[in-house]
């Protein structure tokens, strides 16, 4: 009986690539970057630099500099921010030349069937496997605030892993809510395509990142390297604990875990996207959105500052980019007695060293495992971590099972 992973992302694929060289049978489905394709805005940069935007193998030649050189383009270094799109187009490279076997077949729900996994494709097929990746990526983890669930219509709000084109939005006003990258970027490609959007921001003030000093990091003075070393997430003691320290991340208390995803890399906007926010649209600072409700096919908003006071904005629509919040009950995929057996912490799996939850056979990584191992869980420069220490696990435990 197979190991099989469910999803074609960053980690689904990095995943796959080192499963493949495990001796396991094994089976991967999913649609590669269908979700980055799907979901993510066109014109979207992504916020990570090229150093720290490859998927892992276990072979070198399928790094992101890798793909260039077969595309016949330049290198490039941190003063490059990477366009979605060429970033779709290397991760189905990837697939093409070290993941050939993927299935392009969706997998329609997963079960427990004594002590191992039932699973049905959207074909029809069915099947048992000994162990499970969830490597479904983060839209099912779309977060929207409580306070604001139910009290507009549908087709008046949405959260920004929805769209794919926001010029659709032309010509209208548009609130975004959300002080971080999603929001700021979404802001930005929403104005440039002609809509009127107005920021609202829980922050006291907008952030952005500093532009880097040098275009390689090893080109970096010795003396500013020592006081704050390089990192896949950046310059910076703390970047640098949690880029490499997912092992020792995974045993601190979890209500210190849940604040450190939360605030290390927080709402920022990436340095290169200052210029197209500021002073081009209205960012409301210090406020948050106390009520909101529909009229005459337009959303008000009440909008309370930090002194208490109220003002009302009307927009055609609004957008939360208000990010993602792991919880394994959204993940219809897996039977609601599945969900249930899996052992949480804020909605979270608590996982093992291996990645493996309190269901044996059942792992999961990518954003899942963030609250686990940290922030390094929520860009692609995780999936080298996370692929060697689940395939090993994988592998280990299945002989176990044997």
């Amino acid at each position: 009986m197979p190991v099989v992973v469910i999803g074609a992302g960053p980690y689904g694929l990095a995943t796959a690539a080192w499963l493949s060289t495990a001796g396991v049978p094994r089976r991967f489905f999913g649609d590669p970057l269908q979700s980055w394709h799907t979901n993510m805005p066109q014109g979207m940069y992504l916020k990570s630099v090229p150093a720290a935007t490859s998927i892992s193998a276990p072979e070198a030649g399928y790094r992101l500099e890798d793909f260039r050189a077969a595309q016949g383009l330049p290198p490039v270094g941190d003063f490059y921010p990477i366009p979605v799109e060429e970033f779709i187009a290397y991760g189905r490279w990837f697939h093409e030349r070290r993941v050939p076997q993927l299935e392009r077949q969706m997998v329609r729900s997963v079960q427990a069937v004594d002590g191992l996994f039932g699973l049905t494709l959207d074909s029809g097929e069915e099947f048992l496997a000994e162990a499970v990746v969830m490597a479904t990526g983060q839209v099912a983890f779309a977060h929207e605030p409580p306070e604001l669930r139910g009290l507009v219509p549908p087709h008046l709000v949405s959260h920004t892993s929805r769209h794919r084109d926001l010029a659709r939005f032309s010509g209208q006003r548009v609130a975004v809510v959300g002080a971080g990258q999603s929001a700021l970027e979404s802001a930005a490609l929403l104005s440039e395509a002609g809509a009127f959007p107005t920021v609202i921001a829980r922050t006291a003030s907008i952030a952005f990142g500093e532009p880097p000093s040098t275009d390689r990091p090893a080109d970096r003075a010795r003396s500013l390297r020592m006081v704050k070393p390089g990192s896949p997430l950046g310059p910076g003691w703390s970047l640098f604990a949690c880029s490499y320290g997912g092992a020792a991340y995974r045993h601190l208390p979890p209500r210190v875990r849940t604040r450190l995803l939360h605030t290390v890399l927080g709402p920022s906007g990436a340095w290169w996207l200052r210029e197209r926010v500021e002073g081009r649209f209205p960012v409301l600072c210090g406020s948050t959105v106390h009520s909101a409700r529909a009229e005459d096919a337009t959303v008000l908003l009440d909008v309370v500052d930090t002194s208490g006071r109220t003002e009302t904005l009307q927009a055609d629509h609004l957008l939360l980019a208000t990010g993602y919040r792991v919880s394994i009950g959204r993940l219809e995929l897996l039977s609601p007695e599945l969900r249930s057996a899996v052992h949480t912490f804020g909605g979270a799996p608590r996982l093992s060293a291996g990645f493996e939850s309190s269901v044996p056979g059942l792992y999961f990584t990518g954003l899942a495992a963030a609250p686990a191992f940290g922030p390094v869980l929520r860009f692609v420069a995780g999936t080298g971590f996370a692929a060697r220490r689940l395939t090993h696990a994988v592998v280990t435990g299945t002989r176990h099972r044997r």
